[in-house]
């Protein structure tokens, strides 16, 4: 919905301001001066009496700080209106639609930063306190734009838009699709933030003027927005942890067993059921793609099919070795036991965006009986496939489906996705994060440690997090595990910059 926007021109600079629905007037700031700013197609006419205190204290005011405009383009606009209030002072007005570049405001000169570095005490939700609501929305927001790298990500948004202007871009419309995606991509996280921002001092200003005005329905509205986005922002700092070029795509999660014999099949089992239940119950379809299962208990190794928002995002944080320390049910002498499980993740690219093609004459089909607990046809046809890609030797396996065409579909689905991970990690040089976890499963190398006896407790070893409910763990309530491991990896990666 576009609101009509007022500029006040004086000797001191200029400034906006925007008429709310309800009649009632918010001010922008403006640090550029615009004396130039009306052209010849403008028509003049005088402001009627009846503004808010807060319009008429601007204008009284030319060189306080006002909140920022939602406009790029403001030295082009068109079709203003010239509107003349006294010597000193001059107004015009527009409809707008689009974004500024300018630090946004509150009528008094608050920046969400200056909020957020002030001393205002933040209270339970509960308590009625705006600046307890605007202190936490702030610092939530310094969060955002620190897990988003907020300077890097507008550097890199200058440099695609300069790379969109240029005329010969199109003669690749391949490279100029991936630029283009990403340029859009970008430019929705920073508007999802600037128009939060903006929302937050908005409402700070609402309330302002409404105790002003003795006016308690509008106070109490944005009360309870302040409250609303106080709640919506811890959302936003979640979303802005899963910011990865892939991390909103769907993925495979693959689980092998290690050293351990017997030990480690049964603890793999235990770990991808682990994981089935983790997705469930976030919400995500989950599709049995590959299982060979252990001669005595449990799986040599699995593959499945996760379907949801952002499932790679947050599975990337189980890869590696998961360690279990446990008395084994297995050994009759009721030993102490210590087996391994190697977990890999690997995104699904959408249409288009995959980064290897694969070319028939590279590839080797096999064929072979489906193994398990039999059932009509699955023993006793050659339905099971497994395809080699020659010239990297990476392999993929499907026997869950019922003909060998779905099995064929599936497994090349899977092929195409660890090979485009590995150019991807290629590309990255980071390439270790997906073939060591999947190589040295033993000692040294794991990330998380399960211990049932003779204490219980797991523990990630990379971010020290610890739980001492190992059932509800392996009952799949990972969150706080991975949200952990995001929030450390981003630290590290900016203490690294």
């Amino acid at each position: 919905m576009s609101s009509v926007v007022i500029f006040k021109r004086s000797s001191y600079g200029s400034s906006f301001l925007s008429q709310y629905s309800r009649t009632k007037t918010r001010a922008f700031c403006s640090s550029q001066h615009l004396h130039n700013f009306l052209d010849s197609h403008q028509n003049s006419k005088v402001l009627d009496s009846g503004y808010s205190s807060i319009l008429l204290k601007s204008m009284k005011q030319p060189w306080g700080s006002f909140c920022a405009l939602g406009s790029s383009g403001f030295l082009g606009l068109q079709n203003q209106q010239s509107l003349h209030l006294n010597p000193k002072a001059l107004i015009w007005g527009r409809e707008f639609g689009t974004q500024a570049a300018i630090e946004p405001r509150t009528s008094d000169g608050l920046t969400v930063d200056g909020i957020a570095g002030s001393k205002w005490t933040i209270r339970e939700e509960n308590e009625s306190d705006w600046k307890s609501h605007a202190a936490a929305i702030a610092q939530s927001i310094q969060v955002i734009k620190k897990r988003l790298q907020w300077k890097k990500l507008m550097v890199r948004l200058d440099l695609l838009s300069a790379e969109l202007n240029k005329p010969e871009l199109w003669n690749d419309p391949v490279h100029a699709g991936k630029i283009s995606r990403e340029h859009g991509s970008l430019m929705g996280k920073t508007k999802e933030v600037k128009v939060f921002e903006q929302e937050l001092l908005e409402h700070i200003d609402m309330i302002k003027l409404a105790r002003e005005e003795n006016d308690t329905e509008l106070e109490s509205e944005s009360m309870k927005a302040l409250l609303r986005m106080r709640r919506d922002s811890k959302d936003k700092e979640l979303k802005a942890l899963l910011s990865g070029e892939h991390d909103s795509c769907f993925c495979y999660i693959e689980v092998q067993a290690g050293a351990g014999g017997t030990e480690s099949m049964d603890w793999a089992a235990m770990v991808m059921q682990m994981y089935k239940t983790w997705a469930q119950r976030r919400g995500y379809g989950v599709t049995v793609v590959d299982e060979m299962a252990g001669e005595i208990a449990g799986i040599k190794r699995a593959t499945i099919k996760v379907d949801g928002e952002y499932a790679f995002g947050y599975a990337k944080a189980e890869v590696g070795v998961h360690r279990l320390v446990r008395i084994s049910p297995f050994d009759s002498g009721k030993r102490r036991h210590t087996s391994f499980a190697a977990v890999a993740v690997i995104p699904i690219l959408g249409d288009g965006s995959t980064h290897v093609q694969i070319n028939e004459s590279d590839l080797r089909i096999e064929r072979f009986r489906a193994g398990g607990a039999g059932g009509q046809h699955v023993n006793t046809t050659e339905s099971a496939v497994r395809i080699v890609h020659i010239p990297t030797g990476v392999t993929a396996t499907c026997q869950n489906e019922r003909s060998q065409h779905q099995n064929k579909a599936s497994a090349m689905a899977v092929l195409q996705s660890r090979l485009d991970q590995l150019e991807i990690a290629r590309q990255a040089q980071m390439n270790a994060q997906h073939t060591q976890s999947l190589t040295e499963i033993s000692w040294g190398n794991q990330i998380r440690t399960y211990v049932l006896h003779p204490y219980r407790t797991v523990k990630d070893l990379r971010t020290n997090y610890e739980v001492s409910d190992p059932d509800s763990v392996l009952e799949g309530d990972l969150d706080d595990f991975i949200l952990s491991y995001l929030s450390a990896s981003l630290d590290k990666d900016e203490g690294e910059q």
